[in-house]
């Protein structure tokens, strides 16, 4: 059986689960979330519990055994609790704010950055240079932050850009003066 895949999801009594044939949805106070599982895996809700099992011990049930178990494990984390991830702006002039459903970036480029907001995802900004991207889909959490992370990667040489919370930027030296 998957390590993972054989210990049941534990629910809270905000959530709620429901299983229809290959549709597993998942609700909560903040939002709601659905997945389609493969025909090889199937899930049932008992005792505020969901178990997952497969149908055959084949190394691709295996595995999709244990992914369709953390998938549903963030959806039921992501309606209680929700997911975030922090971005800083470091430069001159590098800034940030959130008007109505878009976010305008001023990185250093001659026009600013326009990025829609997707559905299901809220975009605070706080002092102009800290982002805070915050959802109840872990995945889509994750892509937005590096899409905005994308605009302008932080570079080696001043450190400029931008750049996760806490993430560390390997500084290269520039060139030395001649001798």
């Amino acid at each position: 059986m998957s390590r993972i895949g054989k210990y049941p999801i534990n629910l809270d009594d905000k959530t709620q689960v429901t299983v229809a044939g290959n549709l597993v949805t998942v609700k909560g106070a903040k939002s709601s979330l659905a997945y389609k599982l493969d025909s090889r895996i199937t899930a049932k809700v008992a005792d505020k519990k969901v178990v997952l099992t497969r149908q055959d011990d084949t190394s691709e049930s295996k595995s999709l055994h244990g992914l369709y178990k953390v998938l549903i494990q963030n959806a039921v984390t992501g309606v209680t609790t929700g997911f975030s991830k922090a971005l800083e702006l470091h430069g001159v002039g590098y800034r940030g704010n959130v008007q109505g459903k878009k976010l305008e970036l001023s990185l250093g480029f001659s026009h600013p950055i326009n990025f829609d907001i997707p559905e299901g995802i809220e975009i605070k900004v706080e002092k102009q240079i800290t982002i805070t991207v915050t959802g109840a889909d872990k995945a889509l959490v994750g892509q937005v932050a590096a899409k905005i992370r994308g605009f302008r990667p932080p570079e080696p040489y001043l450190g400029k850009g931008v750049r996760y919370a806490g993430e560390h930027i390997r500084r290269k030296a520039g060139k030395s003066a001649g001798k």
